[in-house]
């Protein structure tokens, strides 16, 4: 389970409102503990080439450098990437599961014509065959 707050959410529905027609992407930082407690957020550029950004993301090598020792001096850890999918519905793709981690939570926000419709948290499996839905609780 990922557990999350309301003003956390909202702030990444916010950036994949503000990025779309793009894909917009980050960090979630937070506990292991279960259930994972998403603490803060770190949104990062889509460094994807221009004209693929609609339906991919990449993150540089050095925002996830950067993120880990943001998270470590916080006194947290890299649980999770957020992105979300464009005009597109909020499940993995296959080039989702290609990229993922299994370690991490992947939670990813469906915007439809500009405006963050829900969120939807996935894990790859430990054997990297296909991702299973986490279940979010969302609070205050």
């Amino acid at each position: 389970m990922l557990e999350i707050n309301e003003k956390l959410l909202n702030d990444i529905h916010l950036h994949g409102e503000s990025t779309y027609p793009e894909e917009g992407a980050g960090f979630l930082l937070g506990t292991e503990t279960d259930p994972r407690q998403v603490v803060a957020i770190l949104p990062v550029k889509n460094m994807r080439e221009d004209g693929t950004r609609h339906n991919r993301y990449l993150i540089e090598p050095l925002d996830y450098l950067k993120a880990d020792n943001e998270a470590n001096e916080m006194g947290l850890s890299l649980i999770g990437i957020f992105h979300s999918h464009p005009d597109h519905p909020n499940r993995p793709s296959e080039f989702d599961r290609e990229g993922a981690q299994p370690s991490f939570s992947y939670l990813i926000t469906s915007v439809n014509k500009g405006q963050a419709v829900e969120s939807r948290s996935w894990q790859l499996l430990e054997d990297r065959s296909k991702f299973e839905e986490e279940p979010i609780n969302i609070h205050e």
